[in-house]
């Protein structure tokens, strides 16, 4: 993939991993997990320019949604919802920020439709809720 075909994916699913975070925000759940360094890395660039990012959440997520620091690690409880909404995770989900792909997650995930893993982040939504910060099952 090269590099502007891999940004353009990783905003693409940023902005559904938003519209993700603005349901779940408007029914009372925890912020989802940010746990793909390389859509992670495309939402850091966006939040470089603060009106860009408040259009690109508002756009998505139909507020504004702001980045917060909370490490973890567990199982990624969005991951139904966005089957659900957009079909099985695309390889980029696990890929790193550097652009290596771990297919051992990737190969865990195909096979039982469940991701567990750690991330370093999640959208702040206007409530300030954000995803539990320790290991939970």
């Amino acid at each position: 993939m090269n590099p502007v075909n891999e940004t353009d994916s990783a905003l693409t699913e940023l902005g559904k991993f938003f519209k993700i975070a603005g349901a779940r925000a408007t029914a009372g759940l925890p912020a989802p997990q940010m746990f793909s360094g390389a859509v992670d890395k495309a939402w850091h660039r966006l939040t470089e320019n603060p009106a860009e990012h408040t259009a690109f959440t508002t756009e998505h997520a139909g507020r504004t949604l702001g980045h917060a620091e909370n490490n973890g690690e567990g199982w990624i409880d969005w991951v139904s919802a966005y089957a659900e909404a957009y079909g099985p995770l695309p390889e980029i989900w696990f890929t790193d920020a550097d652009g290596t792909l771990d297919t051992e997650l990737l190969g865990h995930y195909r096979e039982t439709g469940k991701v567990w893993a750690e991330w370093d982040c999640s959208p702040v939504p206007d409530d300030g809720d954000v995803a539990p910060a320790a290991s939970y099952l």
